[in-house]
């Protein structure tokens, strides 16, 4: 009897275990950290962020993807400096991809592979290859209603207030945020603080694509906050689209594999959302891609700076096809079929040759 009760005690302890890690209160996310409310979960299953540096201002306009249970959610994101926020647009978003989309190419091969005739046919084609300082601990500079997003901007010189502000506002935050923002306290960061609530009202859940936010401060540097990410649990991935005057790149990997460039060029928009954050200019678009399989290495935000060449690049993806004729004649069955062709002639005639030679009489040899 008293083995049964072991077991059905170790069997709840387990149970809770599990749910409490359902529940999880902190997600890292790209560049903040999103909480859900105490009894929630939820996840950022994607974010891309778009970031315009013109030497002296910073434009960062993010959207998330995000799933789960949560009714409510806050995002923390800290920025050098005073910040406004604003909603973005999100057909900013279907114009870059337009515009870096990979080029498609055919290439040609002569001899036949898997896949071709006379071999077994498979399917599927390969590819190629983001002045503080106030005098109480937390101050609250701004606050606004938009769209999905009451949002908070914040000045606090101690990473504590800010914890236990946020918390005031009806989300509990790990103690280990705490030090995770203790570096941005020091050197007199803010932050901008987000409430997420659908709009649908009560009992609607956060879920899918949310309102693109465009955060602008001002910064003599490039700089896309990652630290707090390292708080993250599973492989974090960043995608970003950096419009500047010359191709950018980042100064580190910080903690993160090696930075891919997916698309490099100078664009000029004539409209739209883009023009308008491009100021009506043409700009030089960098598409960068980065994967962090072990979160907890993050050390440090992302400092992107010129590259040495403003060298253009647009990522390829190859269809290769065997090299054909006419009706789809393999060119490689031809040449071996002329080849043969040749080749038995030429038997033929030694063979024609050697039977005149040895029909002579002995004394016409030669």
């Amino acid at each position: 009897m008293w083995s049964k009760r072991r077991i059905l005690i170790l069997l709840f302890a387990l149970f809770a275990t599990q749910v409490g890690a359902l529940v999880n209160p902190a997600y890292a996310c790209g560049c903040g950290a999103m909480i859900p409310d105490g009894q929630s979960r939820i996840g950022v299953d994607r974010e891309t962020s778009v970031v315009r540096w013109d030497g002296r201002t910073e434009q960062i306009v993010m959207r998330f993807t995000v799933g789960g249970n949560a009714q409510r959610a806050a995002w923390i994101m800290p920025v050098p400096g005073r910040a406004t926020v604003e909603l973005g647009d999100g057909e900013l978003f279907d114009e870059l991809r337009e515009l870096t989309r990979p080029e498609h190419r055919t290439r040609s091969h002569f001899w036949p592979r898997d896949g071709d005739w006379p071999f077994s046919r498979t399917t599927g084609d390969g590819a190629g290859a983001p002045a503080p300082g106030a005098a109480p601990p937390v101050g609250v500079v701004g606050r606004e209603q938009l769209g999905d997003f009451d949002v908070a901007r914040l000045t606090a010189t101690d990473p504590d207030a800010l914890k236990n502000w946020l918390e005031s506002n009806g989300f509990r935050l790990p103690d280990r945020l705490a030090t995770e923002v203790k570096p941005y306290v020091d050197q007199h960061w803010e932050y901008v603080a987000v409430r997420l609530a659908p709009r649908g009202g009560q009992g609607k859940v956060l879920r899918g694509d949310l309102d693109p936010l465009k955060i602008r401060f001002d910064s003599d540097r490039l700089v896309y906050p990652m630290r707090l990410s390292r708080m993250a649990k599973t492989p974090q991935s960043l995608g970003l689209y950096v419009l500047a005057d010359h191709r950018m790149e980042p100064a580190t990997t910080i903690g993160g594999s090696a930075p891919e460039v997916t698309f490099a060029g100078t664009v000029e928009p004539d409209d739209g959302p883009l023009a308008a954050l491009a100021d009506g200019k043409p700009v030089f678009l960098t598409a960068i891609e980065q994967r962090f399989p072990e979160p907890g290495r993050i050390d440090a935000d992302h400092e992107l700076r010129a590259a040495p060449k403003d060298t253009p690049y647009r990522r390829t993806i190859y269809r290769d096809e065997l090299l054909t004729v006419g009706d789809g004649i393999p060119v490689w069955l031809l040449t071996v079929s002329a080849a043969a062709v040749a080749l038995a002639g030429a038997a033929c005639a030694q063979a024609r040759r050697t039977r005149r030679r040895s029909r002579r009489p002995a004394g016409l040899a030669a």
